[in-house]
């Protein structure tokens, strides 16, 4: 399981030219599932995403967690993070979970990050999106 985090003062996605989703200040998620991944593994990113302390204090250090400033997640299913470039100029997908697995990874994912108290927004699983974000910091993390 491959997750990207941003810190963002605001995201949005669209699916077929409509907005389906929005959130103010918080995260943007961008999920990936792999083959092998365990129910274990996406409750665990998921608390891990709700508690990391990326978001300034009052002295300006990164002290403070999602939950900490009350922001918001918008999480945002993408196989690509599972490719793999590493041979040739075209990405191979073998270690993409299958979209039946990933979809209930990612539901699990979305449901802890729910049930730890966040206010989650979601994309459209499987669906061609379009993602707008404005990157505070920029801050970017990788959790895999």
């Amino acid at each position: 399981m491959k997750i990207v985090i941003q810190r963002v003062s605001s995201a949005s996605v669209d699916v077929d030219g409509k907005e389906i989703a929005r959130v103010g200040k918080g995260l943007m998620v961008l999920f990936g599932a792999e083959k092998g991944d365990a129910i274990s593994r996406a409750d665990y990113l998921a608390e891990k995403t709700a508690n990391l302390r990326i978001f300034p204090d009052a002295a300006g250090k990164m002290n403070l967690s999602l939950k900490d400033i009350g922001g918001e997640i918008l999480v945002v299913s993408q196989f690509t993070l599972a490719g793999d470039c590493s041979k040739g100029r075209r990405p191979g997908f073998d270690k993409a979970a299958l979209p039946k697995d990933a979809e209930t990874l990612y539901l699990r994912y979305v449901e802890v990050l729910t049930q730890s108290g966040c206010r989650v927004a979601t994309g459209k699983f499987g669906a061609d999106m379009q993602v707008q974000l404005v990157n505070d910091g920029p801050v970017t993390f990788i959790l895999d």
